[in-house]
C-alpha cells in the first residue's frame, strides 16, 4: 500500500543543515541517486563506519528515511524527542525486538524507505565487517529490493575535513521464493556490492 510520505518541520529542517555543513566542510559528493525508487519501499542497506551514518544518508536523499536506534537514546530528555522527529525508532538490542521488527515491515508496506546496516553494527577500522541476516531477512519477507549503498571517510570526520563520498548502487532484488539460508547470502551479495564500488 502506497502512503503519500510525510516529514516533519523538524526532519526537513535539519536535513537542509546537515546538507549545507557537510556540502562547507567535508565537500559532500553523492553518486547514484537515480537508483533510489520515486515510490515504494525498499531498504537502503549502507556500510557502517560512522554515527554520523544516517543523517549523511537521509540528507542525501529526497525522499522522508526512517531508521532504527537503540532505545537508550529515546530515554534522553531532549535528545530522545529529537530523533524521533527524524523517523529513528527504537530497538531492543540484545533481543528479538519483535515490535521493532512489525515496525519495519508496516514502514516497507506502506512504501517508505527503510535503513538498515548489513554488518549490524558499526565497522572501528573502516573496513567491511561480516555480513548479518537482519537485512537479507527483512527484505526477503517483504519482498523490497535493497539498494547497496557505499559511504566513505566519515570515520575520519572528527579528525579532518577529508571529502566525504556516498554511493548509491543499483537495486537488488529478494527471491521470490527463500529460505532462512538466502538471508545471510543475500546480505552478503549487498556487501560484495558495496565492495565492488
Amino acid at each position: 500500500m502506497q502512503v503519500k510520505e510525510k516529514s516533519s518541520f523538524l526532519f526537513l529542517l535539519g536535513r537542509q543543515i546537515f546538507r549545507i555543513i557537510f556540502k562547507l566542510f567535508y565537500r559532500y559528493c553523492i553518486e547514484g541517486l537515480q537508483n533510489i525508487p520515486n515510490t515504494g519501499g525498499a531498504v537502503i542497506a549502507p556500510n557502517h563506519i560512522s554515527f554520523f551514518d544516517p543523517p549523511l544518508i537521509g540528507a542525501a536523499m529526497k525522499r522522508p528515511l526512517y531508521f532504527m536506534a537503540k532505545k537508550e537514546l529515546f530515554d534522553i530528555p531532549i535528545f530522545g524527542w529529537t530523533i524521533k522527529q527524524t523517523n529513528a525508532f527504537p530497538v531492543k538490542r540484545g533481543v528479538q525486538d519483535m515490535f521493532a521488527v512489525r515496525y519495519a515491515f508496516s514502514l516497507l508496506e506502506r512504501g517508505r524507505l527503510l535503513l538498515m546496516f548489513p554488518e549490524g553494527v558499526r565497522s572501528r577500522d573502516g573496513k567491511l565487517g561480516k555480513a548479518r541476516a537482519g537485512v537479507g531477512m527483512v527484505a526477503c519477507n517483504a519482498q523490497v529490493p535493497l539498494i547497496p549503498v557505499k559511504i566513505e571517510n566519515t570515520n575520519m570526520m572528527m579528525l579532518k575535513f577529508k571529502q566525504i563520498k556516498i554511493k548509491y548502487g543499483k537495486p537488488i532484488y529478494p527471491p521470490k521464493n527463500f529460505s532462512k539460508k538466502d538471508y545471510i547470502s543475500l546480505s552478503q551479495k549487498v556487501l560484495d556490492e558495496i565492495s565492488k564500488m
